[in-house]
């Protein structure tokens, strides 16, 4: 249990990151890494409790994570590149 208690401490710090990121990547990556603790933060929680529709949930979240970080990822690639090319 004193795991879980340490990943959301790492939570806290990757929300951090994300706010005080230098750069849109930065952010971009501690909002990974937010994701990819609270994943592991419900996995090990089904686990402990034995519910197992949460894993359901997990993989859910995985990959609307992903297709959301693919997402924003082409978006701002597209504005770097519209911007270099005289577009707004």
């Amino acid at each position: 249990m004193y795991i879980l208690w340490a990943m959301l401490g790492l939570v806290v710090l990757y929300i951090i990151r994300a706010l005080i990121g230098p750069s849109i990547w930065d952010r971009l990556l501690a909002l990974n890494l937010v994701a990819t603790k609270i994943i592991i933060i419900i996995i090990a929680y089904a686990f402990v409790t034995g519910i197992s529709f949460l894993q359901d949930f997990a993989v859910i979240y995985t990959l609307s994570g992903f297709i959301g970080t693919i997402f924003i990822a082409l978006f701002l690639s597209e504005r770097r590149v519209g911007k270099r090319r005289g577009k707004k």
